[in-house]
Order: structure tokens, then C-alpha cells, then sequence
């Protein structure tokens, strides 16, 4: 193994294991030895979320190892970005989510927004008690490939209905995936919505699956 794929490994376990300060300098390494920052991203960073993800699905690990892990991704992120732009490397689309109208809940969607985030995505979160009005406008500003939408309250869920027949009514071309505590298949079915995610890791899954990666 040459120190490059070393690196590679030991990155992804640091953000595994959310060492930030750690984390940073070994993106720093790689991108001093000129390796490329896609491949970083790409070969180091996102698998090391990958796992975190998948611990986080299967209950090892809970939502301050989650957050722990973001940190350090996060800080990666803010060296790497810059330098994909740069290069005018693109990443998976733009997704903007919010809580919907009524309700100001957000554990659950910060999560959800941080995985896409650390997954490649661009997230534009719009917050709580988001307007059908507001969903619009940022549709039609940022031109997202996916609208998220959360709900925790049984008497809030149903306003993801109103969002997504403005949606169709307006013929907007994005994809509209949901999820939140009360929320099923079943209902996502019900009101059009594309997909349902029960949890932030499936939720990238997902998101992946609508814009044709199968991963």
C-alpha cells in the first residue's frame, strides 16, 4: 500500500470516528502530495460517512456520533469545495428541504441535510414551517432536482399534499421525497410524492436512486 492509499484509508476512518483536527490534516496531506480533491472526496471522505450511515440505520451508532462525524466531514469540506468549483467539478444536483407549514420540528431534517450535504448534494434548507409559497420560490431559484419534505405532527403531514399539487399544478420538473415520524409508503403514495425515506441514511439512498445513481 503507497501512502496515498494509506491516507485514503486513514481519512475515512477519521471521519468515522469524527477526529476533526485529524481529518483536516490528512486532506491537507493528500492534496499536498496533488492528489486530485474529487478522488479525496470521492475515495475518502464519502466512504467514511458511508459507514457512519449505515451504523446510524442499523442503531450502533445514535445522533451525537452522527454529528461528531459531520463535524469532521464538515471541515474537510470546506477545504475540498472550493477547489472542486474551482475545477468546476460538479456535484449530485441540488436538493432543497424543509419543515413543512405548522410545524417546527427539525432533528430529523438537520440530520437528513447533513448526509446529503457530506453525500456530494448541494442542500438549500429552507428551515420550519415552510410555506407552499416559499417551497415555490426556492424551486424556481435554485432549480433543485429533489424537494424534501419533513413533518413530525399527524396535523402538519397532510400540508405536504397542498405543497405537492402546487408542484404538479405548476409542472415543475423536480422529484419530491418526504419522510418524519408519522409519516409511511403508504401516505407518500397517497398525496404523489416519488419517495419515502424512514431515516436520514435511506434518505441518501434514495435521493441517489431519483436522479439514476444506484448506489
Amino acid at each position: 500500500m503507497n501512502e496515498i492509499e494509506a491516507l485514503l484509508k486513514i481519512l475515512a476512518q477519521t471521519v468515522i470516528d469524527g477526529k476533526k483536527d485529524d481529518t483536516v490534516k490528512i486532506t491537507n496531506r493528500l492534496l499536498e502530495l496533488n492528489y486530485p480533491p474529487k478522488q479525496i472526496l470521492d475515495e475518502g471522505l464519502l466512504p467514511g460517512m458511508e459507514v457512519v450511515g449505515v451504523r446510524f440505520r442499523d442503531n450502533i451508532i445514535f445522533v451525537p456520533q452522527v454529528l461528531i462525524s459531520a463535524r469532521a466531514m464538515k471541515a474537510a469540506l470546506s477545504i475540498v469545495e472550493p477547489l472542486l468549483s474551482e475545477a468546476k467539478i460538479e456535484g449530485l444536483g441540488t436538493i432543497v428541504i424543509g419543515t413543512v407549514k405548522g410545524d417546527i420540528h427539525d432533528i430529523g431534517k438537520n440530520i437528513v441535510t447533513m448526509m446529503l450535504r457530506s453525500s456530494g448534494f448541494k442542500v438549500i434548507d429552507l428551515g420550519i414551517d415552510v410555506s407552499v409559497d416559499k417551497f415555490l420560490d426556492a424551486i424556481n431559484k435554485e432549480n433543485p432536482v429533489i424537494v424534501g419534505m419533513s413533518a413530525l405532527l399527524t396535523t402538519t403531514m397532510v400540508y405536504m399534499k397542498i405543497v405537492i399539487d402546487k408542484i404538479k399544478q405548476n409542472a415543475l420538473p423536480v422529484k419530491v421525497m418526504i419522510g418524519g415520524a408519522p409519516i409511511s409508503k403508504r401516505f407518500a403514495d397517497q398525496i404523489g410524492a416519488d419517495a419515502y425515506a424512514k431515516n436520514a441514511s435511506e434518505a441518501v439512498i434514495i435521493a441517489r436512486e431519483l436522479i439514476g445513481i444506484n448506489k
